[in-house]
């Protein structure tokens, strides 16, 4: 008797975590819009069009997929680092970014070419000079990436580019 007592009670203490697997809800950041800016997870060398060095960007996912991080050097030793994250209750991305020369708040998605296109502001620290600003990456055929960023001159009323950068994989990050 006291066997079956045993096993009857490992059966119900067992049974309801073999139900709860199957009934567990998919990682909360596991739908196909919180990959669309995946193309851009990795550790790259940045370089002007004209191929320059710029400097190292490396961006992992973090918190189970929810999260991208962005963490740059240029050649000169300056650092930034951005937040990107996909916002299911206004369907877009944001990023926002802070280095000690700027802070960078904008948003948007997917293009139609498959580009992440954000747009919003740009704030320098220093002065409390804010302006428009866009930021566009766009993956290419090769696996590199073009990074590409203009901010709105108000004086000229025009956008002007503010920096563009090519990513390649480095070395380190070769598949």
């Amino acid at each position: 008797m006291r066997l079956f007592i045993a096993a009857l009670a490992i059966s119900l203490l067992t049974a309801p975590a073999l139900a709860q697997d199957d009934t567990t809800p998919p990682p909360p950041c596991d739908t196909p819009e919180y990959h669309q800016f995946d193309f851009w997870i990795g550790d790259w060398e940045v370089s002007s069009p004209d191929g320059a060095a710029q400097g190292r960007n490396v961006i992992t996912a973090e918190e189970s997929g929810c999260l991208l991080v962005e963490r740059w050097v240029s050649t000169a030793g300056n650092t930034g680092q951005s937040y990107n994250f996909y916002n299911p209750v206004t369907e877009t991305w944001r990023q926002i970014w802070v280095s000690t020369g700027a802070i960078i708040d904008y948003e948007g998605g997917l293009t139609d070419t498959g580009s992440m296109k954000l747009e919003g502001t740009i704030t320098y620290p220093g002065s409390g000079v804010t302006a428009p600003f866009t930021g566009e990456w766009t993956p290419n055929e090769d696996g590199s990436v073009t990074q590409h960023f203009e901010q709105y001159d108000a004086e000229k009323d025009a956008w002007a580019a503010w920096f563009t950068g090519i990513y390649r994989r480095a070395e380190s990050d070769q598949l």
